[in-house]
């Protein structure tokens, strides 16, 4: 068997006929500057080719689901072993899918409150049970003599002879007699039941009596009674005192009943679990006031009520005043300072009460009625769900957010599964708390003998799959916590668990930066992760910038030595050792020091303000006061979990957007945000797409592209054949090509095989018409121009200085290898939000911005990370304000400020550990991020 994976001519994008032998059952480090080759390599060539070859071994019928089987682009790959790719692509976004469905914890926490759960009544706290008829039978033939007991039957209908069959069977003794409907029968007297009318019946034993041979009459009558009844409830009556007992699981005193314990009762994707009212969501998309009413200072006359203060129609706002004014709502009044009956009334509305309204539209059309006020709250969730406009929809939307089940509180199960406890919690208690925490709490669980052998096979398994979500530095997060809302690293890491918990072996696992997001104290325990699934027996792939990642691992790989084009080709390969005393390796001068990101002579101390962040209380912060410095490099940091982005995101950014943007956008969970006066916009640069259609590229959003179509114009060969800009445009006909509509490729379905894409027969894939592209700029026509590299583009135009402007942005923040006509798609999220930053240095600053970053080094090598740096500076000493939510240190340690949330993550988190310059933070023996400072900063 052979030892090694032996590439020969590898050519996915831009690799450059790569040939590379990689040791097998280790753990593989792939690195290299970002558009290095490093994806390439380790997706498009090993995984894909992996995967292709397990695919062609299934049926053509099992081939159609499973995607798209292509050939890798590469001459031969022998050695390759099954291929599985944990990747960063986020996980369901169903809002039913839960951190607790997507791991399988919930299959066994449903298995275990179905065997050893016990109801409780929601009502009085009753402990409900239920018991077989022979239980109950033994339990009623030890009661004391002249106890008086109660057979209740089902409810029976009137139909003549109906209660006969209930009766059947029972031997006539004397102290067993009929209740119908309060009224006491002898069996022999029963009275005809009248037809469709509801009758309770009850057989009645007026004392129990047990003597020598009577005993074993009366249990036949009692067992046939019961049967008879269908085991629903049986009472006894002792000193006052009533008792149920029940095949049922049915409260005594109130009746609550709660039917079968079985693991679907506690599903919110079943019918029998989940709340009526919000069909297992736990949320409802109601009317915000915030958004509805943002400004309460305003009357009703100046527009308080915004979905009503329609500039388009005056509909509305007559439809609210005409109401107002005959039900004596001031129009003059500040909305806060009227009565809260006023204030229901014109959110909610008239009830039965009438108005008179007259309204004549701009047509001449009348409408003279009486009429009910519908209220604001009523007519914005209407106009939203019964709209057949998408337009409408959407504008109702936005003054409407998702809010908790006022039924179940967000806990997405009905009254029945959430009565049901283990160990003193309900189902959605236990998946409410954090993974750590449930560890702790399946292993000290404290139940009966009977309870604990039942349990034992279930209580391993969950504690098997909440330990591996554990070593992979998840235990912040809760079982509850909806899979949407998952980072793209979080996601990794939970389909790392799953692996690491099948025990697979003999398996290639291609893993996409799994530390990202990570703090350096949890990087520790993943890397322990990853070794612990090599020891299996498998080999590891990992495409990784993490330093401590690359020193860990057994073998490395360096891609580059640049990027795009300059790209492609192994720089160096072996130990890490090996690696880094190659001087011909960028990351192997990092890696020994000869490189580094050095930390800053003099850290900005000007006092120009600072923005007061005080009592945040969003997610697990807890009533959080800090202070973010005005004209400084902030770095938000902390464990996984601690906080950081309900801090940055949830409460600052929020603020800013509805305070300086005029977004739209509900309150945030924070008492008073403040000292933000001297700014004037905040920019949030995330790492979502900067397009969803290939038609969006580099060049159209940066806007470079228009200048390019306007250069094209005023050349003389467009001036002749009278060319405006719009001819230059592959999105509208004229200049575009026609059979593929400016695509430049055509899709063609081959039902059971992958689709098929193919360039355009007619453009060859240029995306214009022949006429188009007969016009020439320097020798280029505009789909060569599209074609180039950002650094071409920038030689090229060197002598347009607002193109060159342009440009020069991208090249600044290390995208200079992209092409101009790239689809926006391809792009990675870290090369997303760099585009984003690239275009927004192009405008010019008024150095009174805030700009908010969030984790912007993931996917960069060190060196692109120096890079982004200068650019962060720049915006700085610009005067701006630029806060990073970060884990890399060497951003951290280049900080002019750093917050430092914790200590720990989730219900241990939320909280400010640490703040102030790098040197500061590194003397807080509290803080974790101190600690490692500590060691870069000596």
């Amino acid at each position: 068997m052979r030892d090694e994976i032996i590439v020969r001519g590898a050519r996915s994008h831009n690799l450059k006929d790569v040939d590379i032998n990689i040791p097998k059952d280790q753990m593989v480090v792939v690195t290299g500057l970002s558009g290095s080759g490093k994806s390439s390599l380790a997706f498009d060539t090993l995984y894909s080719e992996g995967q292709r070859r397990y695919v062609e071994s299934l049926s053509a019928f099992a081939r159609q689901f499973l995607g798209n089987t292509d050939k890798a682009d590469v001459d031969s790959i022998d050695g390759l072993s099954p291929a599985i790719s944990i990747d960063q692509k986020t996980t369901n976004r169903n809002p039913r899918s839960t951190v607790g469905t997507i791991t399988e914890v919930n299959d066994y926490l449903r298995l275990l409150f179905a065997r050893i759960g016990q109801p409780i009544c929601p009502n009085d706290g009753t402990p409900i049970s239920s018991e077989s008829i022979d239980q109950m039978l033994d339990r009623i033939l030890a009661l004391p003599e002249r106890t008086k007991v109660q057979i209740l039957s089902p409810v029976v209908y009137g139909k003549k002879g109906q209660h006969k069959k209930i009766l059947a069977g029972i031997q006539k003794q004397g102290y067993i007699r009929v209740r119908i409907d309060g009224e006491m029968y002898d069996i022999e007297d029963l009275p005809e039941l009248e037809k469709n009318k509801k009758h309770d019946i009850a057989i009645v034993i007026d004392r129990i009596v047990i003597k020598d041979g009577i005993r074993p009459r009366l249990a036949d009558s009692l067992e046939m009674a019961l049967r008879l009844a269908d085991g629903y409830a049986l009472c006894d009556v002792i000193d006052g005192e009533e008792i149920l007992f029940s095949e049922h699981y049915s409260c005594p005193h109130c009746g609550f009943t709660v039917g079968e314990l079985e693991p679907r009762l506690f599903s919110f994707n079943a019918p029998f679990g989940a709340c009526p009212d919000c069909d297992g969501i736990g949320s409802k998309l109601e009317v915000d006031i915030d958004l509805a009413v943002p400004d309460q200072t305003k009357t009703l006359a100046e527009g308080a009520l915004v979905p009503w203060a329609s500039k388009t129609s005056n509909y509305y706002p007559q439809y609210m005043t005409m109401a107002a004014e005959q039900f004596g709502v001031p129009l003059d009044v500040p909305f806060k300072d009227l009565s809260k009956d006023q204030q229901d009334l014109m959110l909610y509305g008239s009830g039965d009460r009438e108005f008179h309204f007259h309204y004549e539209n701009k047509f001449g059309k009348v409408q003279d009625k009486m009429t009910t006020f519908e209220g604001l709250f009523p007519n914005v969730q209407r106009r939203y769900h019964n709209t057949s406009s998408q337009a409408m929809g959407e504008v109702m939307r936005q003054y409407m957010t998702e809010l908790p089940c006022q039924t179940c509180h967000g806990k997405r199960l009905n009254r029945q599964a959430l009565s049901v406890k283990v160990a003193g919690y309900d189902i959605a208690e236990v998946t409410n708390k954090p993974i750590g925490k449930n560890l702790a709490f399946f292993q000290d669980m404290d139940l009966s003998e009977q309870d604990s052998f039942i349990a034992k096979p279930i209580l391993r398994e969950l504690n098997a799959r909440l330990s591996f979500l554990d070593e992979v530095g998840l235990d912040y997060l809760t079982l509850d916590r909806n899979a949407g809302s998952l980072s793209g690293g979080e996601a990794q890491r939970i389909r790392l668990a799953t692996q690491i918990g099948s025990n697979l072996s003999g398996v290639m696992y291609v893993l996409d930066e799994p530390s990202i997001g990570l703090h350096q104290r949890d990087n520790d325990r993943l890397i322990a992760s990853l070794k612990r699934m090599r020891d299996l027996g498998n080999t590891l792939i990992v495409v990784e910038h993490d330093e401590e990642t690359m020193l860990q691992a057994d073998y490395l790989i360096d891609m580059g030595p640049g990027a795009g084009n300059d790209g492609g080709q192994v720089v160096a390969a072996g130990t890490p050792d090996q690696v880094a005393k190659n001087d011909d390796s960028i990351t192997g001068q990092y890696l020994s020091g000869k490189r580094q990101i050095a930390v800053p002579e003099q850290r900005r101390t000007e006092d120009h303000g600072a923005i007061h962040v005080e009592g945040a209380y969003a997610n697990n912060l807890k009533e959080v006061d800090v202070d973010f410095p005005i004209g400084r490099l902030d770095v938000v940091t902390g464990v996984s979990g601690s906080g950081k982005s309900s801090l940055v995101n949830s409460v600052l950014k929020t603020q800013l957007l509805r305070q300086l943007n005029r977004a739209h956008l509900a309150n945030p969970k924070v008492k008073s945000v403040s000292g933000f006066e001297s700014l004037d916009k905040v920019i949030d640069i995330d790492q979502s797409p900067i397009g969803r259609t290939p038609r969006s590229n580099p060049a159209t959003y940066t806007s470079v592209f228009d200048d390019i179509r306007e250069l094209f114009a005023k050349t003389n060969e467009a001036r002749l054949r009278g060319y405006d800009k719009g001819r230059f445009s592959f999105n509208t006909k004229g200049g575009r090509c026609e059979a593929c509509k400016g695509d430049g490729i055509l899709k063609v379905e081959m039902h059971f095989l992958p689709d098929v894409f193919v360039p355009c027969e007619v453009c060859h894939g240029a995306r214009y018409n022949a006429e188009t592209l007969q016009v020439h700029y320097k020798g280029k026509n505009i789909a060569e121009v599209l074609n180039m590299r950002v650094e071409e583009a920038l030689e090229f135009f060197a002598s347009v200085p607002k193109i060159r402007r342009k440009l020069q942005t991208i090249v600044d923040v290390g995208l200079g290898y992209i092409t101009l006509g790239q689809p926006a798609p391809s792009l990675s999220g870290g090369e997303a939000q760099r585009m984003k930053l690239a275009s927004e240095l192009q405008r010019v600053s008024t150095g009174n911005t805030i700009y908010i970053l969030d984790e912007p080094t993931t996917g960069l090598h060190s060196e692109d990370i120096k890079r982004l740096l200068d650019v962060l500076n720049r915006l700085v000493e610009a005067g701006n304000t630029v806060i990073v939510i970060e884990h890399n240190l060497d951003v951290i340690k280049t900080a002019d400020y750093i917050i430092d949330m914790g200590p720990e993550g989730g219900d241990g988190g939320g909280q400010l550990v640490a703040s102030g310059t790098p040197e500061e933070v590194a003397k807080v023996k509290g803080s974790y991020t101190g600690q490692y400072l500590k060691k870069i900063l000596a």
